[in-house]
């Protein structure tokens, strides 16, 4: 079968390897959708601190964001499994310690994740091998686009959840990237007024057009009280400013990553009774956000600019936008398609 491989930073190419074979609590799945994210670009230039602790090593199979069928199922695995549409979890705990059992695997010292830690291949490929145990069946209403997005969107819906909004409530949301935006989306369902905050005004035009009109720079943003502020953004200065802009007894929320450490005062928690939560994996939303896509509460397939072939994910990640590209964040890929972009 035909798959990508990150052979080392910015060296990929499109291999011709065997395809899988299922372990006894395996399947073997037909990849339909693959959405590409600011992982998968770390590994490419090798910024990935994965590469740097062990966790982590090149040649490697990216793709953790997807959707297909089911081909075939090992010998432990129900056999009617076969020709169901799913997508997975990323995060692959060990099962047995003690954050496993606790129903914590994602965050398993342990762990693999698809295409990313401890040499599990990703869905960058024709097929891809997962346990059963990480799958999560699709409805016929939440087609292979938006089976690409639910696991960004389990990230999304755990911000959203953490903000503890209510409706009515104002929030900030740091970033306008795709995470921050399906933040926005999910918060939005609930009647929550949302506020958006990007580095420049252009950046608000693809927001705008999905109706987010409350769009700022960090020097316009108004004179409001967000009861809670959600940090999608990767700018190291910008989680001390969510503090700064939360009101007393809210909530700041911290999904988004710097490159470099970001420094938060601790005294403008405690002397403003503020709760900070991280989330790190979409694991304990991603049942959510495919309920969520199946009834139509959220809408995040505009999100989505192209869907390229496994020749042209290389120049994605290298940053060139492809030819014909709508003004979403989000670039998929169908491992099938040969030459055109759609």
């Amino acid at each position: 079968m035909r798959a990508l491989v990150l052979h080392g930073p910015r060296e990929v190419s499109v291999d011709e390897v065997d395809p899988p074979s299922p372990e006894p609590h395996e399947v073997v799945v037909d990849v339909e959708r693959v959405g590409l994210c600011g992982t998968d670009v770390e590994f490419f230039t090798g910024e990935m601190a994965y590469l740097h602790q062990g966790h982590a090593r090149y040649p490697m199979r990216l793709g953790h964001e997807w959707c297909g069928t089911v081909r075939e199922t090992g010998s432990a695995v129900a056999a009617d499994l076969v020709g169901r549409r799913v997508m997975g979890d990323t995060m692959l705990g060990c099962g047995h310690c003690r954050r496993c059992r606790r129903g914590h695997q994602h965050v398993c010292d342990a762990r693999s994740e698809v295409g990313i830690r401890n040499g599990r291949a990703g869905a960058l490929a024709e097929q891809i091998a997962v346990p059963a145990s990480s799958l999560h069946v699709l409805p016929p209403t939440v087609d292979p686009t938006l089976g690409a997005l639910v696991e960004p969107g389990g990230n999304a819906w755990r911000a959203a959840v953490a903000a503890h909004a209510r409706p009515g409530d104002n929030v900030l949301v740091l970033g306008p990237g795709a995470i921050g935006t399906l933040v926005a989306l999910f918060l939005r369902s609930e009647g929550v007024v949302v506020h958006l905050v990007g580095r420049s005004a252009g950046s608000f035009d693809f927001a705008r057009s999905l109706g987010f009109d409350n769009a700022w720079t960090s020097d316009d943003v108004p004179d409001v009280p967000f009861d809670a502020v959600v940090d999608a953004s990767n700018a190291p200065g910008l989680p001390a400013y969510a503090a700064d802009q939360v009101e007393p007894a809210g909530r700041v929320v911290y999904i988004g990553l710097a490159g470099s450490p970001s420094l938060v005062d601790t005294r403008t928690l405690a002397l403003k009774d503020v709760t900070a939560v991280g989330i790190l994996s979409a694991s304990p939303g991603l049942d959510a956000t495919i309920q969520a896509y199946a009834a139509g509460r959220v809408d995040p397939r505009p999100l989505v600019a192209a869907t390229v072939g496994l020749a042209d994910v290389g120049a994605v990640l290298a940053g060139e936008r492809p030819a014909g590209a709508g003004p979403g964040p989000k670039i998929l890929v169908d491992p099938h398609l040969q030459k055109e972009t759609t």
